[in-house]
């Protein structure tokens, strides 16, 4: 039995492809295409509520760091604001980065509609994050100090490559992140996935734009010293490194895992419907 006989074997459809990676393939690409082909008005809301709904986890996070002086278990806390983001079906910077990827590789969206869900779901993520940091700051004056030591923590590091280097991790643990929950429908592991990342990304102190960025503004309200300027030139060192992080290490090596059916589609050898029958 030569190799294309064998792999024949192994899966039930017609493509030459083993089961799961067509799986993964059509579901990536219709959810991609769904957020892609949003109108404005429900891209700009599921943007807002990004940044609130991580909001949440920053305010679960502060709890516990102030509580226990521990980033490990504050970590653990934040991923309560993953959790609801996933619940809500919000929308999180470098959270969609596979899933819009393979739909306008495979033709199902364009190249514009990338740029603009990525746009915008970053600019409104920080805007709802805003909106939540103030009345954290507002509500919460005996959590200021901590606030405070957490957002300098970010903005201080030890050296340019430090500073990339958590950049790269975080944008791919969170594109990572949302691809294992994608991968699921059982609500208790999307749970452990959100707990896991949270302890990952907080408890190691990586560095993500939209995320730390709440946790910056509210210091910046709360009169910490820490100016426009500092926190732009942090933000744009940040940004293009946890987009690299998403997409080189994360997306690229599952697109091109994926490659034939993306070009087949794109080349309308078969249709989406078609694909979506064979994963039944």
């Amino acid at each position: 039995m030569d190799q294309d006989q064998q792999r024949r074997r192994l899966g039930s459809n017609d493509l030459d492809i083993e089961d799961e990676l067509l799986d993964e393939a059509v579901s990536t690409m219709a959810e991609g295409a769904e957020r892609l082909n949003r109108k404005w008005p429900e891209l700009i809301i599921t943007g807002l509520f990004g940044g609130i709904d991580v909001g949440l986890g920053i305010l679960a996070m502060v709890l516990v760091k102030q509580a226990t002086d521990s980033d490990i278990l504050a970590g653990m806390a934040f991923g309560v604001g993953l959790l609801a983001l996933k619940l809500a079906r919000s929308e999180l910077f470098t959270e969609e980065f596979l899933l819009p990827l393979n739909a306008v590789i495979a033709g199902q969206g364009t190249w514009w509609q990338m740029v603009r869900l990525w746009s915008v779901s970053l600019a409104t993520n920080l805007a709802g994050g805003l909106a939540f940091a103030w009345l954290i700051v507002l509500s919460l004056p005996g959590y200021h100090d901590t606030i405070s030591q957490t957002a300098h923590a970010y903005l201080d590091q030890d050296s340019l490559p430090v500073m990339v280097g958590l950049s790269l991790l975080a944008g791919a643990t969170i594109t990572l992140s949302t691809r294992m929950q994608q991968g699921t429908s059982n609500d208790v592991v999307t749970a452990i996935v959100c707990l896991v990342t949270g302890l990952l990304v907080i408890g190691l102190g990586m560095l993500h734009g939209a995320l730390n960025a709440i946790v910056i503004f509210a210091a910046m309200l709360t009169g910490a010293g820490i100016t426009l300027g500092d926190f732009l030139q942090w933000f744009a060192i940040v940004i293009p490194f946890n987009m690299l992080g998403g997409l080189l290490v994360i997306s690229l090596p599952r697109v091109i895992r994926t490659r034939r059916i993306l070009w087949g589609l794109r080349r309308e050898e078969f249709t989406l419907e078609e694909l979506e029958e064979q994963t039944e």
